[in-house]
């Protein structure tokens, strides 16, 4: 058998166990809302044109975070059960060739692999049977449906846990509800599927008896490791299956060659990308689609968020990095903050409390103390003193501070944007800059020093014996 792939996945329902106002397919594990780790399955298996996703609840939102991966959307606008949900997507798959098959997916089953997936559409393409069922055995399987296996070892029924029997209850193989099924022949009879059970809704499981009842076969693809059709139903499951995303990650980059210390304590999202003999310390948290180099040092307790850290940087203790970049052998921190939208050039330093914004940090420039650079262009080897301040914010607008290669800016200094110091220029600690400084330059912007001699102890003179004032 031949042909391409289709995926359906399953995402519309609320989730009412999550104790959520979000949908329950909304909520992330591993950096990734659960729908995306879905997604990303199947699209090692079909191109984003042939994946479609079933939405209903929050259904404006899910769809826009899945936007990006360019699938296509079904809504199901009343819940009515899992084969509802496919019959939603009659007019995006139904059309398909004769060959082609058709696979089930569920937004909140996160940790299945795509070598899973792909094993199960191989196996339906070897096959003349009418689909594959994904099972797996739980040492308790309360609250699923059973497979009951015939002689042959096929599938013989599967039966839901309100309908099972004594003995059919004590059957430990339960169905994931995943399937890779011949998808002319379920879009001919899926309109035969009924409501004839205690709920009332439309159950995708009736599929199977019923294309049995046609003559067709239906085979099994049993998984050992029953963590990879967990669902995740309540808050404890998704911290579950949030660590073992993190557990994953950690373990692949150590043996790619990063050194991380303590890794039972580091959050990496799924996915960052380290380089080698690089070295994440304690609590440190590497975020969303952040990059990082080689020879890095990641201090502990620091936060790099959707970042681009080249060779060689170290960032020290407790510093935040959010959507920035930072080019090799420069120094972060500790206990600095790059807001967002920075470029940091090489070699260039960045010390203790201090916070850059939307700001280009030159090659060799230093910061090293209590400042804060917003919306500034500062050139090659910079020096900003401790207390520095741009005013870039009139009330109204952002305005840019523009400072040029070679520029010194003394302790204290107050530059009112818009303002550009020329290179090589100096600014007088202190002082407060509201006007272009030319090249070369010195500016201080800074009342003129009074002393009065013996004034202290004139004033002492004057106050009451005993005077608190």
């Amino acid at each position: 058998m031949s042909g391409s792939v289709h995926v359906v996945i399953l995402a519309a329902g609320l989730g009412t166990r999550m104790r959520s106002k979000k949908a329950k397919v909304l909520h992330r594990a591993g950096g990734l809302t659960l729908v995306e780790h879905v997604v990303r399955v199947a699209l090692e298996v079909a191109p984003p044109g042939q994946v479609t996703v079933v939405t209903g609840h929050q259904a404006d939102i899910v769809e826009q975070v899945l936007a990006p991966y360019g699938v296509r959307f079904a809504r199901q606008t009343e819940q009515r059960g899992t084969g509802h949900a496919v019959m939603c997507c009659r007019d995006a798959v139904a059309g398909a060739g004769p060959e082609d098959l058709l696979v089930i997916l569920y937004g909140d089953s996160p940790l299945l692999s795509a070598a899973t997936v792909r094993r199960l559409v191989e196996r339906q393409q070897a096959s003349q049977d009418a689909g594959i069922v994904i099972t797996t055995t739980l040492d308790d399987p309360t609250g699923y449906g059973r497979v009951l296996r015939d002689s042959a070892g096929h599938i013989q029924a599967i039966v839901e846990q309100k309908a099972c029997t004594p003995e059919q209850a004590a059957v430990r193989e339960i169905n994931s509800g995943i399937y890779a099924f011949r998808n002319a022949l379920v879009w001919r009879h899926i309109g035969e599927i009924g409501t004839n059970n205690p709920a009332g809704e439309y159950y995708l499981t009736d599929i199977v008896e019923i294309l049995r009842a046609q003559g067709h076969a239906f085979s099994i693809l049993h998984l050992d490791d029953a963590a990879e059709v967990m669902g995740i139903n309540t808050r404890v499951e998704l911290a579950l299956v949030d660590r073992i995303f993190r557990e994953r990650k950690a373990t692949e980059l150590m043996l790619a060659g990063v050194t991380i210390v303590k890794p039972e304590t580091v959050t990496i999202d799924t996915g960052v990308e380290v380089g080698q003999d690089t070295v994440i310390e304690p609590f440190a948290q590497l975020l969303g689609t952040t990059v990082i180099g080689s020879d890095c040092r990641i201090g502990a307790c620091s936060i790099v968020d959707s970042s681009a850290i080249a060779d060689g940087v170290d960032i020290a203790p407790f510093t935040m990095v959010g959507t920035s970049t930072v080019e090799s052998n420069a120094h972060i921190g500790p206990y600095a903050r790059l807001r967002m939208d920075n470029h940091v050039e090489a070699g260039a330093h960045i010390g203790n409390f201090v916070e850059l914004k939307k700001t280009r940090l030159g090659a060799g420039s230093k910061s090293m103390h209590l400042a804060y650079l917003g919306d500034s262009v500062i050139g090659r080897k910079v020096n900003v003193g401790a207390g520095t301040i741009t005013c870039n914010y009139d009330g109204r607008k952002k305005h840019q501070t523009r400072i040029g290669d070679g520029a010194f800016v003394g302790s204290n200094s107050t530059l009112v944007a818009p303002v550009e110091l020329g290179e090589g220029s100096y600014v007088g600690a202190g002082s407060v800059i509201t006007h272009q400084v030319p090249p070369e330059a010195l500016a201080v912007g800074r009342g003129r020093q009074v002393v009065k001699e013996r004034w202290a102890a004139r004033r002492k003179a004057k106050e009451p014996a005993g005077s608190t004032k």
